[in-house]
């Protein structure tokens, strides 16, 4: 697995697995009915950010990341970053390699700590892959995301120093 910033050309690959997680209602805080160019817009970051894929031997895009900063002025040393994985390609260790290369980005760019904002309490694989890299759970907005299946359940915000 590679991991290379994304290009124009990644978005015909990007798109179909962004829009069935987004889609879904289980782990994203986006509009289950975001348009392909909001999502292009909101994804494909422009520099100083960065948008990243992973992808395998043959070019082929597993998953996708970019990272941010999560706040400005004199908060702007905390990054941020968010993870999609084509769901065909969950449990390959897509998500760690991306998270490994996120957290390294922002150590490289001078970021102090990472934040993410919403992570879904019942993503429990990626609560436990954010865990596993680092990430302290630093407090639960309850009731905080409706859920497609489950109701309402609990944001967490999870934070880690650099």
């Amino acid at each position: 697995m590679q991991i290379r910033d994304a290009t124009t050309g990644d978005w015909a690959a990007i798109w179909p697995f962004l829009h069935e997680i987004v889609a879904a209602g289980e782990t994203y805080t986006w509009d289950l009915d975001t348009s392909e160019d909001r999502a292009r817009e909101m994804w494909m970051l422009a520099p100083p950010s960065r948008t990243v894929v992973a992808v395998d031997d043959d070019d082929t895009v597993l998953g996708t990341a970019k990272m941010n900063p999560n706040h400005m002025g004199p908060a702007a040393h905390i990054a941020s970053a968010s993870f999609m994985v084509a769901p065909e390609h969950a449990g390959r260790g897509v998500g760690r390699a991306l998270g490994g290369y996120a957290l390294d980005w922002a150590r490289s760019e001078g970021y102090r700590a990472m934040q993410f904002n919403a992570v879904v309490e019942t993503n429990t694989r990626a609560v436990a892959l954010w865990r596993s890299l680092g990430f302290e759970i630093i407090g639960t907005l309850p009731a905080g995301y409706q859920h497609a299946t489950k109701g309402f359940v609990g944001l967490h915000i999870m934070h880690r120093l650099l």
